[in-house]
C-alpha cells in the first residue's frame, strides 16, 4: 500500500495510506453485521496495508467506535492514523426515539444531540476516547456542518456560527497542547468546506463526494483555496454513494437517493468511454481524486472483508492517459481537472 506524508499547516506530519477505511458500515449502516463480520472486515483492511481509519460517534450510535476499540487492541498506537468526529453527542432515550431508525440497525438506543459548543466538543472527545479505548486521536473533524444535514442554508449557517464561536476554539486548544495532530471538518458540501477554510485555521477536511469523476465543481474556488493554504483533503464517497461503482443501472444511488435521469445518462457516457479503453468505471472513479495535490487519501466504503480486496484490485488497475483525454474532449470532465500522467 502506497503512503503519502501530509504535513499540516500547523507543522505536524501524518502518514496516510492511499486508501483509508471508513467505518460507517462497521456501525451497521443499512443492515446489521455481526461482531465477527465487522472484525473480519477491519482485519482484512489491516492485512491489506490500510493504516488510516475514520469513524464517528454517529456511526451506529457508538457501535463503530466500540468495534474499532476491539480491533485496535494490542496494536502499537503509532502504527495507524485514527480520526473521529465531534458535534454530535449521544444521549439515552426510549427505543422509538432512537436516532438513525431505518439507516442504522441493531445499535444502542441513543438519540443524537447536536452540540458544536466548546463544552460539547470537549465532552464528545472524552466520550470517543472512552469508546475507542485509546489515549489520543490523530484527527478531529467537526461533523456535518452543512445544508445536507441541517436542512437549510439558514440552519447550516447557525450551526457553523455555533461551531466557530465555541467548538472551533476547543479544537484549537486540543491541537495546541498536542492532544491531536490535525483539526478540520467532515462535511458533505464543498461550499461549507470553503466557508470554514476562509474563517479558521484548519489542517484537513473530509469531503464526502463533491470531488469525483462525476463532480468537479469544487475545482473552481474551493480546492485552489485549500491548496494555497496547504490544507489537505480526505475524499469520502468517491463513488457518489454508489453509481460510480455500480454503473447507471436501474435503482443506482447518487447522493443517497435513486439517481435522476440526467445523472444516469452522464454516467452511462462516462462508462462507455471507460469501456472503450478496457477500464472499469469503478477503477477510473477510485483513481481520479487521488491525483489532485491536496488529496491525501480516499476512503471507499467496505462492509465485508471481500470488499477490501476488491478495493485494492480496483486501485491497482492501469488506466491509459487517453481515457482522461477522451473524457475531457467529450465534456464529461473539467478541462482543468488533474489526471494521472
Amino acid at each position: 500500500m502506497k503512503t503519502r506524508t501530509f504535513t499540516t499547516p500547523s507543522g505536524n506530519k501524518i502518514e496516510f495510506t492511499e486508501l483509508g477505511f471508513g467505518s460507517a458500515s462497521t456501525g451497521n449502516l443499512y443492515r446489521a453485521y455481526t461482531e465477527d463480520e465487522a472484525q473480519a472486515t477491519l482485519n482484512a483492511a489491516w492485512d491489506a496495508g490500510i493504516r488510516y481509519f475514520d469513524t464517528a460517534p454517529f456511526y451506529g450510535l457508538g457501535l463503530a467506535e466500540t468495534r474499532i476499540n476491539h480491533f485496535l487492541r494490542g496494536k502499537k498506537r503509532d502504527s495507524y492514523v485514527l480520526s473521529t468526529k465531534v458535534g454530535r453527542r449521544l444521549g439515552l432515550c426510549k427505543p422509538e426515539e432512537r436516532a438513525g431508525i431505518g439507516k442504522f440497525f441493531d445499535t444502542p438506543t441513543r438519540r443524537e444531540i447536536f452540540d458544536y459548543s466548546y463544552d460539547g466538543i470537549m465532552r464528545s472527545v472524552e466520550d470517543s476516547l472512552e469508546r475507542l479505548g485509546i489515549d489520543r486521536i490523530d484527527i478531529l473533524y467537526g461533523h456535518d456542518l452543512d445544508v445536507f444535514t441541517h436542512g437549510s442554508q439558514e440552519a447550516a449557517n447557525q450551526r457553523q456560527a455555533e461551531f466557530m464561536a465555541g467548538g472551533y476554539k476547543a479544537l484549537l486548544k486540543l491541537r495546541g497542547e498536542g492532544s491531536v495532530k490535525a483539526i478540520g471538518a467532515g462535511i458533505n458540501e464543498w461550499q461549507a468546506c470553503q466557508k470554514l477554510a476562509e474563517q479558521g485555521d484548519f489542517d484537513i477536511f473530509l469531503l464526502a463526494g463533491r470531488y469525483t469523476l462525476l463532480e468537479q465543481e469544487s475545482l473552481e474556488t474551493c480546492l485552489p483555496l485549500l491548496q494555497k493554504r496547504g490544507i489537505g483533503v480526505v475524499i469520502g464517497g468517491a463513488y457518489n454513494s454508489g453509481i460510480l461503482a455500480t454503473g447507471p443501472k436501474p435503482g443506482a444511488f447518487f447522493n443517497y437517493d435513486p439517481a435522476p435521469p440526467e445523472i444516469l445518462d452522464r454516467v452511462a457516457k462516462i462508462e462507455a468511454i471507460c469501456k472503450k479503453h478496457g477500464v472499469k468505471l469503478v477503477q477510473a472513479a477510485l483513481r481520479f481524486p487521488l491525483v489532485h495535490p491536496v488529496v491525501a487519501c480516499v476512503i471507499p466504503g467496505a462492509a465485508r472483508a471481500g470488499e477490501i480486496a476488491l478495493n485494492m484490485d480496483t486501485l491497482a488497475a492501469t488506466i491509459p492517459a487517453a481515457l482522461w483525454a477522451d473524457l475531457k474532449a467529450a465534456g464529461l470532465m473539467r478541462a482543468d481537472a488533474p489526471v494521472p500522467a
